[in-house]
């Protein structure tokens, strides 16, 4: 069993790949691998598929299968049995936006590498004390943004966090330009309406203009 900070090390890389990780929302199967590709081809490699759906555990299945050159993981994750479930269909990594006893406990129990909700200085102060240097920073935007963000980072120096919620293309640059952001999470990359109409095209160029490198 890996320790906390090894599964740490191991998702940083993958937080880094690209500055926006892609939120998705994925209500057809047969779109996972489509929309994943197009996203690749836009630059954005790290896809968070959230677990609100039934058809999330076969997009993330498919994703892993079709679409090698992406990083795909789970996010929603609220339950052990959710670690169960995501871990079993290949999941890369978690995404959960808190953390409780159980999940804690459940999660230190799998090798697949976490990142962790807080919303607070006290819950980010818990969750680094348990080793989780990364977090997700989640509601980003009613939780106090990007001025809450930059408060943080003087007195928690050592934890950086992937902001998520309400971010939008417009404001992103503003959390990216924070030295305790390593990244950000956005949903703005796959609009329903362009998932409804298969139009991979102009998900590629959402993903393009996330991610300029």
């Amino acid at each position: 069993m890996s320790t906390v900070q090894e599964r740490q090390d191991k998702l940083e890389p993958l937080l880094r790949a690209s500055p926006v990780i892609a939120i998705v929302t994925i209500d057809d199967v047969a779109h996972a691998v489509p929309m994943a590709q197009a996203l690749v081809d836009g630059g954005v490699i790290s896809i968070e598929v959230t677990l609100r759906t039934h058809a999330a555990l076969g997009a993330i299945e498919a994703i892993r299968a079709k679409v090698p050159e992406a990083c795909v993981g789970a996010g929603t994750v609220l339950t052990p049995d959710d670690v169960i479930s995501a871990e079993r269909v290949g999941s890369q990594f978690f995404v959960s936006p808190g953390a409780s006893p159980k999940l804690i406990e459940a999660m230190e129990k799998s090798d697949v590498p976490w990142l962790p909700g807080s919303s607070s200085a006290s819950e980010a102060m818990s969750m680094f004390e348990r080793g989780y240097r990364l977090q997700k920073f989640f509601p980003a935007e009613p939780a106090g943004g990007v001025d809450f963000l930059r408060g943080l980072a003087a007195p928690l120096p050592k934890i950086k966090f992937c902001p998520t919620g309400g971010i939008r293309a417009q404001t992103a640059a503003n959390y990216l330009e924070l030295p305790n952001v390593i990244c950000i999470g956005g949903s703005w990359l796959t609009p329903a309406a362009m998932m409804r109409d298969k139009d991979w095209k102009g998900i590629s160029a959402l993903a393009k203009a996330a991610s300029p490198r």
